[in-house]
């Protein structure tokens, strides 16, 4: 019944942890980097979400029922909300796309 219960617990921060940095990242990108032309670069999400797993590795590994996968997850996260966020922002532009 742990091991059930554990499992459960561990999908959910992973889950947690992939959702909260997707909306970090999204609503950051919208809201400070808005008039930063680097961010529409197809290599910034890629960036952003491999500093975002070199940063949460450490983390993670102390942390008691999350590992790897967890970190691999946040930085997916963050990579697609630095996408969608610059996505947004090309669609508010008044000229069409970048």
């Amino acid at each position: 019944m742990f091991h059930l219960v554990a499992s459960l617990a561990t999908v959910a921060i992973a889950g947690g942890s992939a959702l909260f940095g997707y909306w970090q990242a999204r609503q950051f990108t919208q809201n400070k980097l808005r008039y930063v032309d680097g961010v529409h670069k197809a290599i910034v999400p890629v960036v952003a979400g491999v500093a975002a797993v070199a940063l949460a590795t450490p983390i993670v590994w102390l942390l008691p029922l999350v590992g790897g996968g967890t970190a691999l997850l946040f930085g997916g996260g963050v990579a697609m909300g630095v996408s969608a966020g610059a996505r947004d922002i090309r669609k508010r532009l008044p000229g069409g796309s970048y």
